[in-house]
């Protein structure tokens, strides 16, 4: 059985390549400074700061998820929304910035993680759970000494 016939049956990789990745941040990376540079017409837009915190290549690497969260997390929605708005613009200004055969088309989604992170960090400081970590802690002590 040749190499080629063995590949067939097998399923595709779990998590994205690593050619992927690389793209996702060399695209990350344009559009933050593109974001900087312009000065985007939409209203919804203006006098807001966007972080662009991942971008997800398609295996083709011609289409890009880019995660985004205003700064202050202040509407977000609305944010996102223009952003999707002027996604051709920004692709135009962003094949400026890389070296690629072709640049992806732009789709914006707000970044969940950040309220995750605000979500933890206020499950760590309930009294119940600090109990437990105080447990824990103690634990791991005892089996230290």
């Amino acid at each position: 059985m040749s190499r080629h016939q063995k590949s067939r049956g097998q399923a595709a990789p779990a998590g994205p390549t690593q050619r992927q990745l690389r793209a996702g941040e060399l695209i990350r990376h344009a559009l933050v400074e593109t974001l900087r540079e312009e000065e985007l017409q939409d209203p919804a837009l203006q006098g807001v700061s966007v972080t662009v915190s991942e971008v997800r290549m398609s295996p083709d690497l011609k289409h890009a998820i880019c995660f985004v969260e205003p700064l202050g997390g202040e509407h977000a929605d609305e944010v996102v929304k223009a952003l999707n708005r002027v996604a051709r613009f920004l692709r135009g200004r962003l094949g400026r910035h890389i070296d690629m055969k072709f640049t992806p088309d732009l789709k914006f989604i707000h970044d969940e993680s950040f309220n995750t992170a605000g979500e933890m960090d206020r499950l760590f400081l309930d009294p119940r759970v600090q109990q437990d970590i105080r447990r824990l802690s103690d634990i791991v002590e005892d089996e230290e000494d």
